[in-house]
């Protein structure tokens, strides 16, 4: 029987060892012309590759060298991410990598990676014990074990935000791939996770703010200033203790907010806030003002006291030597007044939500609100102003109530 005849251009297909091999000529993501080759076993499965390596040589630049996905996370995180993101974004994504990614795709090739990969490897995160998978229990002094090292196993998972998170990161650095010719697509945008469900913020009434504002002052709290800028001016934690008398006006009566104080890796970062949409230059309110300059004559006070103790810095919340207070012992702080006010514990982060509801009580435009919050999107404000508030929901039900009374 006569061989088949060839199509024209099947020339470049050939044995190879114990299989076939066949190339294409394809243009790099450099500019440059070179041959891509495609392996199997048979002459079909040879052929199928090499029509599909064609199709792909026609839409643009293909890699004729892939790296494995551990590896490219690493030129991602060095090149792309370190240079051009925040200290704290590129904290969050190497940590991602190098404790959940890497040890389970890592030594996969870039383009061979599939959604179904990614899938398999993800569920399977989700409900692994982190701290066995991890050595976390194994670190740990003897005496203070409680998981693997001692026979039992915590089950301590992944919450589904982090899971979210981490093939977010995933995810970006595949786009990443797909931009420089890499890949030809995606594999981490089919994956299903489950839904995050975001935890509820909670807020102070009026007269809780007002009780805890006023226990601070009686107390002649150091940081009365901070807590009001907070709860009525509704900035974020970092930027209260970043902020600088530079930045303040008494004068005019202004704050200008364009900085923030962070803890990342041991290193305390006095750096840009996180987008353009939170710097602002704000009208200080009559309490907010007063504070304001209590918080500089008490500033006056320390440094002449402590003398050379003192540790001269600009900024306006400072511990009592002069050195930035560290984020972690505001949030303290702010708890422990809340104990000593008498309210109900909420977050730093939930009083700016408190600030949000009370413009909200007062009828205040939500593009106003916006304003003062600095909120990246607007649907952020209305998330809050849509919110019923307790009172109103119980007001409305005790008028149903009466109107279906006997």
């Amino acid at each position: 029987m006569p061989a088949r005849a060839r199509a024209n251009g099947e020339g470049s297909i050939f044995p190879y060892r114990n299989g076939f091999a066949a190339y294409v000529w394809v243009t790099k993501p450099d500019g440059r012309r070179d041959r891509k080759y495609v392996y199997g076993k048979t002459r079909e499965a040879v052929h199928d590759k090499w029509i599909k390596l064609h199709q792909q040589a026609k839409q643009g630049p293909v890699a004729t060298s892939v790296p494995t996905v551990g590896s490219f996370l690493t030129y991602w995180l060095t090149e792309i991410i370190q240079p051009n993101r925040a200290p704290l974004t590129y904290a969050t994504y190497e940590t991602f990598v190098r404790r959940y990614i890497a040890p389970g795709l890592g030594a996969k090739r870039l383009d061979r990676l599939q959604s179904r990969d990614v899938q398999t490897w993800i569920n399977q995160v989700a409900r692994t014990c982190q701290c066995c998978a991890q050595g976390k229990d194994a670190a740990r002094r003897k005496e203070k074990r409680r998981c693997c090292a001692v026979g039992r196993c915590c089950q301590t998972v992944p919450s589904t935000r982090t899971i979210s998170d981490i093939r977010a990161a995933l995810r970006a650095a595949l786009t990443h791939a797909q931009a420089e010719d890499l890949i030809a697509k995606n594999p981490a945008v089919p994956v299903t996770l489950a839904t995050v469900r975001r935890r509820r913020g909670k807020s102070w009434s009026s007269d809780e703010a007002r009780k805890f504002l006023e226990s601070a002052r009686a107390d002649e709290d150091p940081l009365y200033a901070a807590y009001a800028l907070v709860l009525v001016v509704g900035l974020r934690k970092g930027e209260a203790l970043g902020l600088t008398w530079e930045d303040v006006d008494l004068d005019t009566g202004e704050l200008t907010v364009g900085r923030q104080l962070q803890r990342v890796r041991g290193q305390l970062l006095h750096r840009n806030t996180k987008t353009q949409a939170s710097d602002a230059t704000l009208p200080l309110p009559h309490i907010c003002l007063t504070a304001l300059k209590l918080r500089s004559e008490h500033r006056d006070e320390a440094r002449a006291a402590d003398g050379k103790a003192w540790h001269e810095n600009d900024l306006v919340f400072a511990t009592r030597y002069g050195t930035p207070i560290e984020p972690r012992n505001f949030q303290r702080s702010w708890q422990t007044r809340c104990d000593r006010a008498g309210v109900r514990p909420i977050t730093v982060h939930d009083a700016r939500r408190t600030c949000a509801t009370l413009l909200a009580d007062l009828d205040v435009h939500p593009r106003v609100a916006m304003q003062v919050l600095r909120h990246a999107r607007f649907s952020v404000t209305m998330e809050i102003y849509t919110q019923v508030s307790s009172k109103a929901t119980r007001d409305a039900l005790k008028r149903l109530g009466d109107s279906l009374g006997i």
